[in-house]
């Protein structure tokens, strides 16, 4: 094969000590990175929480995740008698691996000269780079689910089925709005997909696809508001409750690392990557030349992570019948419908069609579509208001599966004035007086 710059065909043809030289720089990139998100993520809830946040270890405190590292590397590792020993210790790796894999797809910049060779700013490419990311991101989960069913406890268990849940939801509409990325593009090629926003970015120009996948890698993190793995409420610690010590380090390392992992993919497939914004690229005509896309680069990547800290200090945790609802009804047939209409325009422009023209019928139809929903979703909601409130005037419904939800049946002797019957006698679930506490 001929070695090139240009295309997919530049890559492959790097000498043996560039591309282990590449890998390092992605590797210590990546740990550099948890390292500040810890240290940044602390310093703003705090500030927004008006606190004072970690300023003892080092300067500012920026040496705190590095001695929180430490801790926990030296901590005791307390491994439970009952657990699948082999499995426990693998989940922890199955998640942490697939977390670096990742990156290696993501273009940090144009092609710049390392030692005299020409070579792409980017670990490697593939016709189908951004399914890698899927496909490593689904790779993830089966560490989740390992490390909740080995540790042989409900309590992790039940995070790892959440997780499970979750992420096959919301990664079923992370890939749907990268559709209509492929379909202006031509490719799922990541630096294809950089190179075909050179004018405007896919933020811009498919904004619904954008808002879709900003709410979709907030599922896929498992961070708040959509952190029901771990929520702590209800299950404890969720999957991870019987792991300590580097085990556990590992989990929070591939947390932290699929955190840059999908702000770098939101750069690079609706950013313009490395690309400069307008105003500077416009102005300054070697902005996107040599390793000043690097800096471009880093600065959308922070914006994004800030993003993600922003929204958990300000956010609450979600129920999951709220997230699973979200995911469902919401986000993926609002994905379905996009791609419909980016698939019309696509197909009519070609024809010759005015875009404008279908546009507005696109965007009308859309809108009409929304309105129905909405409107069916509150009658529905309605009308079984009213039957929950019918059932407890009449008391039809005051049986334990009153209001659709199971409740105890009245054992006390008295409850609100009204008298349940003795202990050795059946309860009248048709009972026709009602509590006061209900009415």
């Amino acid at each position: 094969m001929k070695c090139t710059t240009d295309g997919l065909a530049g890559f492959g043809c790097d000498p043996w000590w560039l591309i282990l030289g590449k890998v390092l720089v992605v590797f210590v990139f990546l740990v550099v990175t948890v390292l500040l998100s810890m240290w940044v993520e602390r310093r703003v809830i705090a500030r927004m929480q008006l606190r004072v946040g970690p300023n003892r270890a080092g300067p500012f405190g920026l040496l705190q995740g590095l001695a929180d590292g430490v801790k926990l590397a030296l901590k005791e590792d307390i491994v439970p008698s009952q657990v699948d020993k082999a499995v426990f210790w693998l989940a922890p790796v199955v998640s942490a691996v697939p977390a670096f894999i990742s990156f290696i797809i993501i273009p940090f910049g144009p092609t710049v000269s390392i030692f005299g060779h020409q070579t792409h700013l980017q670990g490697t490419d593939l016709p189908v780079a951004v399914l890698l990311v899927l496909a490593m991101s689904s790779m993830g989960v089966y560490g989740i689910v390992l490390a909740g069913w080995s540790s042989m406890s409900p309590y992790s268990l039940l995070g790892g089925l959440r997780s499970s849940a979750q992420v096959i939801s919301y990664e079923i509409a992370m890939g749907l709005s990268f559709v209509a990325v492929f379909m202006f593009a031509g490719s799922m090629s990541t630096s294809q997909i950089v190179g075909g926003q050179q004018h405007i970015w896919y933020a811009v120009m498919l904004a619904p696809s954008f808002l879709i996948y900003v709410v979709t890698m907030m599922g896929e993190s498992n961070r708040i508001p959509f952190d029901l793995p771990e929520g702590e409420g209800e299950i404890v610690g969720g999957f991870h409750t019987e792991y300590s010590s580097l085990k556990f380090a590992m989990f929070f390392l591939a947390e932290y690392i699929n955190l840059a992992t999908l702000s770098a993919l939101a750069t690079t497939l609706f950013l313009g990557g490395w690309r400069a914004p307008p105003p500077i690229s416009t102005v300054w005509s070697g902005a996107n030349e040599g390793w000043w896309p690097v800096l471009w680069f880093l600065v959308k990547l922070w914006m994004f992570i800030f993003f993600f800290i922003w929204l958990r200090g300000s956010l609450p945790r979600v129920r999951y019948d709220q997230l699973m609802k979200l995911g469902w009804k919401v986000l993926m047939p609002i994905s379905l419908g996009w791609i419909l209409l980016v698939a019309t325009l696509r197909t009519a422009t070609k024809e010759g069609t005015s875009q404008w023209d279908i546009l507005i019928y696109g965007i009308g139809a859309v809108l009409v579509l929304l309105v129905v929903s909405f409107a069916w979703d509150a009658m529905s909601q309605k009308k079984k208001d009213e039957e929950i409130v019918s059932d407890l005037t009449t008391g039809e419904g005051t049986g334990p599966t009153a209001g659709g939800f199971p409740v105890p049946p009245l054992d006390a002797p008295h409850y609100h004035g009204v008298v349940s019957p003795a202990p050795d006698t059946a309860i009248n679930t048709t009972h026709k007086e009602v509590p006061s506490g209900l009415r």
